[in-house]
C-alpha cells in the first residue's frame, strides 16, 4: 500500500472507530435492556466456543 494513502486512511479508520462507539453508548443510553441482552449474548456465544474448543482438544489428545 502506498504511504501517501496508507496516511489518508488513518483519520478515516479514527472517525469511523469513534462513530461506532458514539453509536454503542447511544444504543446503551436509550436501549439498556437490549444492549444488556446483546452482551449477555455474546457472552453466551464465547463461552460456547470455549466450550466447543475444549472439546476440540480434549478429543484430539
Amino acid at each position: 500500500m502506498d504511504i501517501a494513502l496508507r496516511e489518508a486512511a488513518l483519520p478515516a479508520k479514527k472517525y469511523i472507530t469513534w462513530a461506532a462507539v458514539a453509536f454503542v453508548a447511544f444504543y446503551m443510553i436509550k436501549h439498556p435492556n437490549g444492549a444488556a441482552w446483546s452482551v449477555q449474548h455474546a457472552a453466551n456465544g464465547i463461552s460456547s466456543a470455549a466450550g466447543s474448543l475444549a472439546t476440540f482438544v480434549t478429543e484430539i489428545g
